[in-house]
Formats: structure tokens, C-alpha cells, sequence
């Protein structure tokens, strides 16, 4: 087991080799019923495709099925393209690009999913084919967002792995996802001054957060306007005694480990080791997660105690590498300072990590200069939140993206907003 990973990136390098097709409008359109990731040979990179730049479009393909008619757009492509890994080795990635019906092409926004599985036929341009009515906000905020003339950019940020929990792959995947989509269609469809956003709440705000202080190191020749970061998630080691003991969030216990372990051989190697073999909570069990979306993840180990899986029970989590691992690929502020404007936007109850995190994340850059509106919700919980934050990251993101945000400096204010009935 302690090769897996390596495993499967060699079975995803050579499964492949046929070029890419560059052409600004693919001609045929995909046939049929979309087939998942894992078996459709789409996802795989082209030959000699470590040895092009980060962003540079490898394939190219108007989406299978009808996401033009689910989602309201006149066109839905997807962009499997160049990027970099969490240990900073070429990697590639996935994105689905939506084109509104009507728009003035001077306006992206780059929305992050909180998909949060090893599962990588849970993957964001596979998992759209879903019915609407399962995809909640994700269908609303895509939809609300064409039908305001933005071109919308929803990368499969975890990469062709679906390594949940590397920030560093997670924050590259979505920067050189924009860089995709600037290189297909600037100039063509898109103008060359289109102002660019970042959206995204929970598992989309770490792919979001680590875009953004990401950037100025490892894309400068991207400008982004803007960045609404919902539910956010300043570090794993934090959050992690929040949900190994009877959490309704338990599951992202295996989706993090399994996530780190694609790209983390110690963690790959420490799991296994540490997993019981037998019992009620064994490693089959735990491991049955990596053919899970996040919402049966969630129904299936909702309330577990997740130490009872390992053998050491809650010292697993104190192991020093283990933590030094986590401090270098899941703390934020360590890699950079973003360069954009800021709106964060979390729950005060948030049961995932505690709000004096994000207060402390939100603090530090607002002392390197950061414009930052920070609101505080005294009103529910952490998934009460996603709801409750829409409206208002809609309305700034209009701002943002129509160059009439006037924002300077830091506010931070508690806000009262309840939306929902929910009681997370």
C-alpha cells in the first residue's frame, strides 16, 4: 500500500498518449453519457506533458451530456491542463468552463466546490451530471452567476488523485485552472482585460485561500480582483479535534488522511500502519470512503469516534511528522500574502474549526495591508453559514467583478443573518 500513489500516477501517465487538440472551438460535440473519471481515458495527460508550463491546455472538449441546458450557458467546455503538486512536481488538472448566454466577456469567476473526497469520480465535472436538485447551493450559484453574463470556471481542484487536504496542489490546481482559461479563450472570448474572482466556502475556500496567497509567488502574471472565502478552514491541525469524536463532520477525518496519502508517502504509509484490521472500526471500513461524494461520506460516519479505527486511538494524532506534515501542506499564511481584496465570511458556532482561526488568519493580513471585509454571523453553524453568506459573497462578488468595489482597509463586524433552519 505504501506505493499507491505512485502507483497510480504511473497507470495515469502511460494510460495515454494521444496529442491534444488546441483549437479555440472543438468542432463535435461529446456524445452521450459522460463516463467517470476513473475509466474515461479523456483524463489522462498526453505524452510529454510534464515538459509543458502550468496552464498550458493539453485537451480540450465541449462537456459531454447536456450541462448546457442543466446550467442555463451557451457553451460548457471542459480543460484538462498543466499544473504543479503539492511537493511541487508536475501534476495536471481538470476544469469546466461555462459561457453565459449574454455577457459583456469581461468578467470570471473561478468558483471552488467543497468536494472534499479521495473519491475522484467525485470530481466536480463528473459530479455536475448529478440531478439539480441534489447539488443545492452549487446549481444556484452557477446558474445565479451566468445569468449575470459571468463566464464561470469550476476546476477539479484535488487533481486526477483527488488529494483532498493538499492545499499547495489545491491552490496551484486553481490558478493554473485560470490560466487554462486564459490561454484558450483571451482574446477570442474573453477580453484581455476580464477581471477574475475567487470564490468558494469550506473545502472551496482552501482551494480558494491557498489561490490567493499562492498567487503572488507562483502565478505574479495573474491579476485577480477579488476573493470571497466562506466557512474558512485556517488549518487542519486545528480542526482535527473537532471531528474525531462523535462529529457530524467525522468523515473528513478519512477523506483528509487518504487525500494527504496520494501525494504523502509518510502518511500513506503511517495510516496503514495504524488501521485496525479487524473489528467494528477496521481498515476496510475506513478505506470504503475512497467511493464516496461527500454527502454519503458524511451520512455514513456522521457521529463516529474516528480514534476507535486506529491502533495507538487518539495518539495517532500526535505523532510529530504526522503534524509537521499537515503544518507545511494545510496552514494558511505560509506561503504568501494575497494581493486581491478579501471578504471572508464565517459562523461564530462553525463546529469545523473555531472562529478564533479565522480571526487570527483574517488579523494577520489585515497587519500586511490586506483589504479585508471580515463578518462574523452570530446565526448557526457551519453548513447553516454556506447559506446564510450566499446573498452577501454574491452581491460583493458583483462588486468585485463589475470594477465598483470601493474597499480599503480592514472591517471586521459580527453580523446577525439567518437564511436557513438549519441546525449545523
Amino acid at each position: 500500500m505504501l506505493f499507491l500513489a505512485e502507483s497510480c500516477l504511473i497507470f495515469l501517465l502511460t494510460s495515454l498518449t494521444e496529442a491534444a487538440s488546441l483549437q479555440p472551438v472543438p468542432r463535435q460535440v461529446s456524445p452521450g453519457i459522460p463516463i467517470p473519471p476513473r475509466q474515461d481515458p479523456w483524463y489522462t495527460a498526453p505524452s510529454d506533458w510534464e515538459y509543458r508550463q502550468p496552464g498550458e491546455v493539453l485537451r480540450i472538449r465541449r462537456a459531454p451530456g447536456n450541462l448546457t441546458s442543466v446550467f442555463n450557458a451557451s457553451e460548457a467546455f471542459n480543460i484538462l491542463y498543466r499544473s504543479t503538486d503539492t511537493n511541487y512536481r508536475p501534476a495536471w488538472a481538470v476544469t469546466t468552463l461555462f459561457i453565459p448566454k449574454t455577457g459583456n466577456h469581461s468578467a470570471l469567476l473561478s468558483y471552488q466546490i467543497p468536494y472534499n473526497t479521495p473519491d475522484v469520480d467525485a470530481s466536480p465535472s463528473y459530479a455536475f451530471y448529478a440531478p439539480p436538485s441534489t447539488q443545492g447551493l452549487v446549481y444556484t450559484d452557477i446558474t445565479g452567476a451566468l445569468s449575470r453574463g459571468w463566464y464561470v470556471n469550476v476546476p477539479d481542484h484535488e487533481g486526477p488523485l483527488a488529494s483532498f487536504a493538499c492545499c499547495v496542489q489545491e491552490g496551484h490546481a486553481t490558478l493554473d485552472s485560470i490560466r487554462a482559461v486564459k490561454n484558450q479563450f483571451q482574446g477570442w472570448s474573453l477580453s484581455n482585460n476580464t477581471r477574475i474572482a475567487l470564490w468558494g466556502y469550506s473545502g472551496g475556500s482552501i482551494a480558494s485561500e491557498w489561490a490567493a496567497e499562492l498567487q503572488v509567488q507562483y502565478a505574479p502574471e495573474l491579476k485577480i480582483d477579488g476573493a470571497a472565502l466562506g466557512g474558512l478552514v485556517p488549518n487542519l491541525t486545528a480542526a482535527l479535534p473537532n471531528l474525531y469524536d462523535g462529529s457530524y463532520f467525522a468523515a473528513l477525518i478519512p477523506s483528509a488522511l487518504l487525500g494527504l496519502a496520494t501525494q504523502q508517502p509518510f502518511i500513506r504509509q503511517y495510516v496503514d500502519s495504524e488501521l485496525k484490521p479487524s473489528g467494528q472500526y477496521n481498515a476496510t471500513t475506513f478505506d470504503s470512503i475512497r467511493n464516496m461524494d461527500i454527502l454519503s461520506a458524511f451520512n455514513f460516519f456522521a457521529n463516529q469516534t474516528m480514534t476507535n479505527y486506529f491502533r495507538s486511538g487518539i495518539q495517532f494524532f500526535s505523532n510529530p511528522t504526522f503534524l509537521d506534515i499537515l503544518a507545511r501542506d494545510s496552514n494558511m499564511g505560509e506561503h504568501g500574502v494575497p494581493q486581491m481584496p478579501l471578504f471572508v465570511y464565517k459562523a461564530i458556532q462553525d463546529e469545523i474549526t473555531v472562529v478564533a482561526d479565522s480571526d487570527a488568519i483574517v488579523e494577520r493580513y489585515c497587519q500586511a495591508r490586506v483589504s479585508i471585509l471580515y463578518e462574523r454571523n452570530t446565526v448557526g453553524g457551519h453548513l447553516a453559514e454556506e447559506t446564510n453568506g450566499d446573498a452577501r459573497a454574491f452581491e460583493w462578488l458583483a462588486q468585485v467583478l463589475s470594477g465598483m468595489l470601493e474597499q480599503s482597509g480592514c472591517t471586521v463586524r459580527n453580523v446577525s443573518l439567518n437564511v436557513t433552519d438549519s441546525l449545523l
